[in-house]
């Protein structure tokens, strides 16, 4: 297990690394050191850089149980070992919950938990081996921990990724740390997706008690701490950005600053 600041000689995998959050942690991990490997369907036009040190790309289906296994043997065969996996790819469409195929909640569960079961599975087998062990990191998200209206499946898969979490933790140690780190609302190259265009993402930055959405390197700092040895004890819990959260929504009612003393 990584016991310093530095990720020099250490093997990182972020799955879903080529885009958004993950590819500002793989950015995070290569400056820090760290040799990187990023996963996703198809190769990217641009592969995470920090300085003149590129990511390792293999292409991968992390919903695809196999592909998965494949893809940590294919890490243990270009570079010997894996220190630590990040597990990031995820996400899913706003959908009506009531009217939404079958299919396509079981696709968000295995996009957003069972592949991050089955990399969890696939690393730990080769930590386990390694005198060093290693760190999972889990990216969870805020959605696990309140209602998540259009992304229902999602929500849940998130919040039993915390549940896993916590278990692996418990199986697992004390070889390999098991943790997760659960971003807030974080702008992105596809924000605009969700809350249309500029003034629509400074209106919900207003509803952040930090003033503004985070950033994926607030993420990728995040898991730069707890992935060292300063974190060395942590494992089996999460570590929640949210920039103070979402304000009550009584507070924006009439007359609430005689409510919010009130009983």
């Amino acid at each position: 297990m990584n016991t310093n600041n530095g990720f020099h000689n250490q093997v990182v995998l972020v799955t879903g690394g080529t885009k958004g959050i993950g590819k500002g942690i793989a950015q995070a991990f290569l400056a820090a050191g760290a040799t990187v490997v990023v996963c996703g369907r198809q190769q990217p036009e641009e592969l995470p850089v920090a300085g003149n040190r590129s990511a390792d790309f293999v292409a991968c289906d992390v919903r695809e149980a196999q592909a998965v296994k494949e893809l940590v043997d294919e890490v243990q065969r270009r570079h010997g070992r894996l220190d630590i996996l990040i597990n990031n790819a995820g996400g899913a469409p706003h959908v009506d919950a009531a009217t939404v195929s079958p299919r396509f909640h079981e696709s968000v569960l295995r996009l957003n938990l069972f592949s991050t079961l089955h990399a969890s599975q696939a690393a730990n087998a080769v930590m386990q081996q390694q005198d060093s062990g290693g760190v999972i990191v889990c990216i969870g998200s805020i959605s696990a921990l309140r209602p998540s209206p259009g992304t229902a499946a999602y929500g849940a898969a998130k919040a039993a990724v915390l549940s896993l979490v916590s278990s692996l933790a418990v199986e697992w140690a004390p070889k390999v740390r098991v943790v997760a780190v659960s971003p807030g609302l974080v702008r992105t190259e596809q924000s605009h997706l969700h809350f249309g265009d500029e003034a629509g993402i400074a209106s919900v930055a207003q509803t952040i008690p930090a003033g503004r959405l985070a950033e994926p390197q607030d993420i990728a700092n995040a898991c730069l701490y707890v992935a060292s040895g300063n974190a060395s004890y942590m494992s089996g819990t999460n570590l929640l950005l949210h920039g103070g959260g979402e304000k009550p929504a009584f507070l924006g009612a009439s007359n609430a600053e005689h409510m919010a003393g009130g009983h």
